[in-house]
């Protein structure tokens, strides 16, 4: 099945240091304001883990990457394992919205955050904190296995690597930079849920847990997509993200809802094969 969008991917526009550090201070200065006048409840209390598991998931830590230091990767490690101890256990009550960015701070080099792998205007460079996108990227592909409410998400405007060994739909992540490109989850069920978040030798793990059984079942997937070649010379990737609705004691199929739709800009040749490609969980914006 394709669909066919009005939607134009333009060229990247290149600004200025200055005003890219403008617009950031601004933006940064914006959601705090929100943060502390707000009229939003924000989960911030822990507790043991809860009875029933709802949706587990886990992501290598490490991957090849063609012409990349490796020790970028192990700091990824150690920046997405300072983010994890602000997040694990974190229960979402009914009413209360989980924000990343809310719970983690701003990622510093006083806070023990290293220089790991980011993603700014289709570049691939390094900053600190970078790799805390592999953790957006958890968080929001279990989401979509709740009923909790995605109330912000964003996405890579760039698609920087072909499909070879992608697991998972494209544009079913989620990118992060501190504090304004965050990742929200609202609880509008009558039941508590819980996320955890950790890692092992080789992996990230998450999982969300709930004070009950969970009543359904999902099963997430893409549809429509098409690749388009822009009047302007370079090709744009769209697609849209849905799942499907099941009865959990019956396995009866409900409802068929939409979750995002998915435009970027593709940072290479379509249809190119061969080599080890990074991951949109690699980076941070």
């Amino acid at each position: 099945m394709t669909f066919k969008t009005t939607h134009i991917v333009t060229p990247p526009r290149r600004r200025s240091a200055f005003r890219r550090r403008i617009g950031r201070w601004v933006y940064i200065w914006k959601r705090r304001w929100q943060w502390w006048f707000g009229k939003t409840k924000w989960a911030t209390q822990r507790y043991a883990p809860l009875e029933e598991t709802v949706i587990a998931h886990h992501t290598p830590l490490l991957r090849r990457l063609k012409q990349v230091d490796m020790y970028l990767q192990e700091n990824k490690k150690t920046n997405l394992r300072l983010a994890a101890e602000k997040i694990n256990s974190i229960l979402i009550q009914p009413g209360e919205t989980f924000s990343f960015w809310y719970l983690v701070g701003r990622p510093t080099a006083r806070k023990g955050y290293l220089e790991g792998l980011v993603l700014e205007n289709g570049r691939i460079g390094k900053g600190i904190g970078g790799g805390l996108c592999q953790m957006g990227n958890l968080i929001y592909w279990m989401a979509l296995h709740t009923p909790l409410t995605v109330t912000e998400r964003w996405r890579h405007s760039y698609d920087v690597f072909p499909d070879e060994n992608r697991r998972l739909p494209f544009g079913s992540g989620a990118t992060l930079a501190y504090n304004y490109i965050d990742l929200q989850l609202r609880n509008d069920t009558q039941q508590t849920y819980q996320l955890f978040v950790w890692l092992t030798d080789t992996d990230l793990h998450g999982a969300f847990y709930s004070s009950l059984a969970a009543p359904y079942r999902y099963e997430v997937f893409e549809k429509g997509h098409f690749i388009h070649h822009e009047p302007w010379g370079g090709y744009s990737r769209h697609n849209r993200i849905a799942r499907r609705v099941y009865d959990a004691a019956s396995g009866a199929l409900l409802r068929e809802e939409p979750v995002a739709e998915n435009h970027a800009l593709m940072m290479y040749e379509p249809f190119l094969e061969g080599g080890e490609n990074q991951d949109e969980e690699d980076f941070k914006d």
